[in-house]
């Protein structure tokens, strides 16, 4: 893949928190307006490296970050970069639907707001909802607590929260781990259709998920100390149907993890 193509490209990352080291060398490139699938056992640092993505990890006291994450070929953790930019144009979304306890507007209309953004709100709104496959089910109660939406509806207006940002990634931690099975299947049409205009990076444990929702799949597991490693990356039906590790393979027909 030519490297023009990649919106993310991360070289030699490692991660460490305190003295224990999540990450070592961990060295990829990221398409452009595809979905690329992060899997791998628990505990071998997919949601960390998730993290590094928009330094989210620098809210963790004593986290320390080596290597470089390059996004539209600028290095994320140079010192000039400010971390708050970066979150809004790389966007992340939950394991656990998280709606703030506000009304479902105000939800959408929050990121928009900090920003100093007042200009034709309701538009904005409305066009995120469209976008989180929502608007539909919620236009007759834009001014009621989204706390009483369904779990997979909070889901979708945390997706649209994001969305109002206007962000250029979505990272997506789980997003689907606390739902039901139809529920998940909206989420992963939603993805589809949100890849033709962003960048996705998904976490997941569900193998099914990741065959089924991503063009590109990088395959994680720990080493012996525990540090998270990149095993293997490539075309996800590649890594499901013919894996170039024998590790990969094992972990994808379950006899490990």
């Amino acid at each position: 893949m030519a490297n023009n193509m990649a919106c993310l490209e991360v070289k030699k990352l490692e991660l460490w928190y305190g003295k224990f080291q999540a990450l070592r060398g961990v060295s990829l490139a990221i398409p452009r307006n595809q979905i690329t699938a992060i899997i791998g056992p628990s505990g071998c640092g997919k949601s960390s490296l998730l993290r590094c993505f928009n330094r989210m990890n620098d809210l963790i006291p004593g986290s320390r970050v080596t290597g470089e994450v390059l996004f539209d070929g600028r290095n994320i953790y140079a010192a000039d970069i400010d971390p708050t930019e970066i979150r809004y144009r790389i966007g992340m979304v939950f394991q656990k639907p998280n709606p703030f306890p506000k009304s479902v507007f105000d939800n959408v209309a929050f990121g928009p707001r900090v920003n100093g953004f007042a200009d034709n709100l309701e538009e904005v709104v409305e066009h995120a909802l469209h976008r989180a496959a929502l608007w539909d089910e919620v236009k007759d109660r834009l001014h009621k607590s989204a706390l009483e939406l369904s779990g997979g509806q909070q889901q979708r207006l945390c997706i649209a929260r994001t969305l109002a940002l206007e962000p250029e990634v979505i990272l997506m931690d789980e997003p689907c781990s606390a739902l039901d099975p139809l529920a998940t299947l909206k989420i992963e049409d939603l993805m589809r259709n949100l890849a033709e205009d962003y960048t996705i990076v998904i976490v997941t444990h569900n193998m099914q998920q990741a065959a089924r929702v991503s063009d590109m799949a990088a395959f994680l597991m720990m080493e012996q100390d525990r540090a998270g490693v990149l095993v293997e990356y490539g075309p996800t039906s590649q890594l499901f149907t013919n894996p170039k590790d024998k590790r990969t393979e094992d972990y994808i027909t379950g006899r490990f993890g």
